[in-house]
C-alpha cells in the first residue's frame, strides 16, 4: 500500500511539472495498461485448479453473494448521495466541464473489450504453460497504472478548487459502502444451502480484496469457502471495471465509488474517475484505504463467530 501511495504521489509531482503540456496520450495508455492487467488476472484465475475446477458447484453461491452484496451497497451509497446532492455538492460537480458525457452504448462497448481481456486471459491460464505464482508482472503493471493515473490528477489545474467543494459528508461512503454489502450479504445467506449467515458476511467483508480475505478464510474456514470468497470478490471487481460508468449515469457517482469496494484505492480507480469525475478521485482513494484496512479485522470477526 505505501509503495502505490508513492507511486501515485510521483505521478502527481510529475503531472505538476508537465502543467501547459497535452497529456491526452495518458489516457490512451491508461486503457491500454487496464487491459493487461485484466488478461493478468484472467491468467492467475484460470492457471489455478483449485478455482477451475470449483466453478461450476460453488460459483453460484459466490454470484448470489456478490449479487446482492452489489445491490446493497448501490442502494447505500444511492441514499446518500440524495442526502447530499443539490446542498454542498452541485448537480455538475461529479464531471468535467471540457468533456462531453458518456453514452451509455460507448461505455458499455469499452467495459466489453475489457471482460474480452480477462476472458482471453482465462482461456490462456487454462491452456496455456503460465506459471504466475510470486509473478511480480501484475504488481509492476499495477504500478504503471497507478503512476499514468497520478499524472492525470496532478495535470489537472482546476482539480484541486473542484475537491475542495465536494461536501465533507462524503467521508461517509466508506461506512454506506460496509453497511449496503454486509446488509446484502445477510440477504443472500438463506440462498447459499450448507453456508451460514456469518460465512456469507465473511466472503462479503472482502470488499472485492480477493487475494487477501481468501488466505484469511482459507486458514479459518477451509479452501471451499476460500474460493468462493475469490470468485465473489473477483466478480465484484470484473463488474466494477465493466459496469462503472453505466452505474455512474444511473444511481449517482457515488454508487460507482461504492461498487469498487477496496479496489477502488488501485485497480478499478482509473475507470471509476473516467466514470464519476476527476474530483472523486479523491473520494475514492479514501474510500478503497478505509475498506482495505477493515478487510483483516471484519474477515476475522465474521469467522470467529
Amino acid at each position: 500500500m505505501l509503495a502505490i501511495f508513492a507511486v501515485i504521489i510521483g505521478g502527481i509531482v510529475t503531472g505538476r511539472l508537465l502543467v501547459g503540456w497535452r497529456l491526452a496520450f495518458v489516457q490512451r495508455l491508461i486503457t491500454f495498461i487496464i487491459w493487461a492487467l485484466l488478461f493478468l488476472l484472467g491468467v492467475e484465475v484460470g492457471s489455478d485448479p483449485a478455482v477451475v475446477g470449483s466453478l461450476a458447484t460453488l460459483g453460484a453461491a459466490a454470484f448470489a453473494i456478490f449479487a446482492l452484496s452489489v445491490a446493497g451497497s448501490v442502494f447505500a451509497a444511492w441514499l446518500l448521495w440524495r442526502r447530499i446532492r443539490g446542498r454542498a455538492v452541485s448537480a455538475d460537480e461529479g464531471g468535467d466541464a471540457d468533456e462531453a458525457p458518456v453514452s451509455a452504448w460507448t461505455a458499455l462497448k469499452g467495459s466489453l473489450v475489457i471482460v474480452a481481456f480477462f476472458v482471453v486471459g482465462c482461456v490462456a491460464g487454462l491452456f496455456a504453460p503460465f506459471d504466475m505464482t510470486g509473478s511480480r508482472m501484475s504488481a509492476y503493471v499495477l504500478y504503471a497504472l497507478m503512476f499514468c493515473v497520478g499524472v492525470t490528477l496532478g495535470n489537472d489545474r482546476t482539480l484541486a478548487e473542484r475537491v475542495r467543494r465536494l461536501d465533507p459528508r462524503l467521508a461517509l461512503l466508506p461506512v454506506a459502502t460496509a453497511v449496503g454489502t454486509l446488509a446484502g450479504a445477510t440477504l443472500a445467506a438463506p440462498l447459499l444451502g450448507g453456508w451460514s449467515l456469518t460465512d456469507s458476511l465473511a466472503v462479503g467483508a472482502g470488499f472485492g480484496y480477493y487475494s487477501l480475505s481468501s488466505i484469511f478464510i482459507a486458514d479459518l474456514r477451509g479452501p471451499e469457502l476460500a474460493t468462493i470468497a475469490l470468485l465473489c470478490n473477483v466478480m465484484r471487481e470484473i463488474f466494477t471495471l465493466l459496469a462503472a460508468p453505466l452505474v455512474a449515469r444511473w444511481c449517482g457517482p457515488l454508487a460507482a465509488v461504492s461498487i469498487g469496494g477496496a479496489t477502488t484505492f488501485d485497480t478499478t480507480l482509473p475507470v471509476i474517475t473516467q466514470a464519476a469525475g476527476r474530483p472523486y478521485a479523491v473520494v475514492s482513494i479514501f474510500h478503497g484505504c478505509a475498506l482495505d484496512f477493515s478487510v483483516p479485522f471484519l474477515v476475522t470477526f465474521f469467522c470467529s463467530i
